[in-house]
């Protein structure tokens, strides 16, 4: 491995203004669901109010990821950051004085209507970096995304804790609004200088939505599966322990795990198959449980499985940007963070009541089956390149 790929990376017009403003313009985001909850107990209500106003946000980002790429798609991407950014200032500025049934309709509306910024990013990456340098541009975007992840939830609970709910979502607001601002006057492109040059044509969604694309999203899920059901797992593995206040350390050096993977992973000669590196990542997350209850050799098992967390999740990314056509790169970059939502949706309910349950050892092995039961469902439909993305067949727009 060497460092001069990220150099060459770095050096193309753009890339590293675009991640940089990536990285700032994700921490905003990252802090809201964690800011939510807190406010929601901080107004005297159980974690299961907390739940149902999360699960609406969820819904609604869900449903609003995929029609933002598809508007992105088809208009350009200024008009869907206005209105977005317009939507989150309106929502944040007064979500700390709405009544609770008014917040979960409206927090359904804010996750409709949300800032797409990992999407963009991508999208935009996408756009300039060649494919050659695709995997070394999304492997340094999933090491932004971790970062982000690290800051976003520690300052909303800094922010909630020291300013209160009420300064802590206003603040919210002004980081979401200048996020959107800032990427309104950087006005990235969405589309290479190469792909500005070809005739518009309109991209028909059965060209490219086929099976093999539907199981790489599937796998795209089963991976934040693994990854929510084994922080839970961790979580309360450390509580059980006693140590609650290591909960942090632990869960940051998990994280640490996945940005050295992915700074690895990307300086790499060659990629691997998502299928491959997802499996993996199930299989050794598999005998995690069978250390014991000492967090301390939890975190320790947990270093095969954690070095494959970015590298995973990008090469769905990469293998996404090239299988689908350019004209429907943002619709399907939107059904991405769709799957990645689904994922740890599902995960969370299912990897707590295992814990109540059975404990945590079984949690980590339900995690990596659970991985490679998708990776066994996704192989007899996957395909190096969906004949839609290698020549999309033109239509009169």
């Amino acid at each position: 491995m060497a460092i001069e790929p990220y150099r060459r990376l770095l050096a193309l017009p753009g890339v590293r203004t675009l991640l940089l403003v990536g990285l700032v313009a994700r921490i905003p985001s990252t802090a809201t669901g964690i800011t939510l909850t807190l406010h929601i107990r901080s107004l005297g209500m159980g974690w299961l109010a907390a739940g149902v106003v999360g699960t609406a946000t969820t819904v609604g980002m869900a449903v609003g990821a995929p029609l933002a790429g598809r508007f992105v798609d088809r208009h350009g991407l200024r008009p869907v950051l206005v209105v977005t950014t317009v939507a989150q200032l309106a929502f944040w500025s007064c979500a700390w004085a709405l009544p609770y049934p008014a917040l979960v309709v409206a927090s359904v509306v804010a996750g409709l209507l949300g800032l797409p910024v990992f999407s963009v990013i991508r999208q935009c990456l996408t756009a300039l970096v060649p494919p050659a340098q695709r995997r070394i541009g999304f492997s340094l975007d999933s090491i932004m995304v971790e970062l982000s992840y690290m800051t976003g939830p520690a300052l909303g609970v800094v922010g909630i804790t020291s300013l209160g709910s009420a300064w802590t979502m206003c603040v919210v607001a002004v980081g979401l609004t200048g996020a959107g601002v800032a990427l309104i006057l950087l006005n990235p492109p969405i589309r290479s200088a190469e792909e500005l040059q070809e005739p518009a044509e309109k991209v028909l969604r059965r060209q490219w939505l086929t099976p093999g694309l539907i199981t790489l999203l599937g796998t795209a899920s089963a991976a934040t599966f693994v990854l929510t059901a084994t922080e839970l797992a961790l979580v309360a593995t450390v509580e059980q322990a006693g140590d609650t206040a290591w909960t942090g350390l632990a869960i940051g050096l998990w994280c640490v795990y996945s940005l050295v993977g992915g700074f690895v992973y990307g300086g790499l000669s060659r990629g691997f198959s998502p299928l491959v590196l997802i499996g993996a990542m199930g299989l050794l997350t598999v005998p995690v449980g069978l250390v014991g209850g000492d967090w301390r050799w939890v975190i320790v098992a947990l270093v095969p499985a954690g070095v494959l967390c970015a590298p995973g999740l990008s090469s769905t990314v990469e293998t996404l940007s090239r299988w689908v056509p350019a004209g429907a790169r943002g619709e399907a970059m939107g059904l991405h963070g769709t799957a990645l939502l689904i994922g740890g949706a599902v995960s969370a309910p299912i990897a707590g009541a295992v814990i109540d349950g059975a404990g945590t050892g079984w949690t980590f092995a339900l995690a990596g089956l659970v991985g490679m039961a998708m990776v066994l469902v996704a192989l007899p439909f996957w395909r190096r390149i969906p004949a839609a993305a290698e020549k999309p067949v033109p239509v009169a727009a």
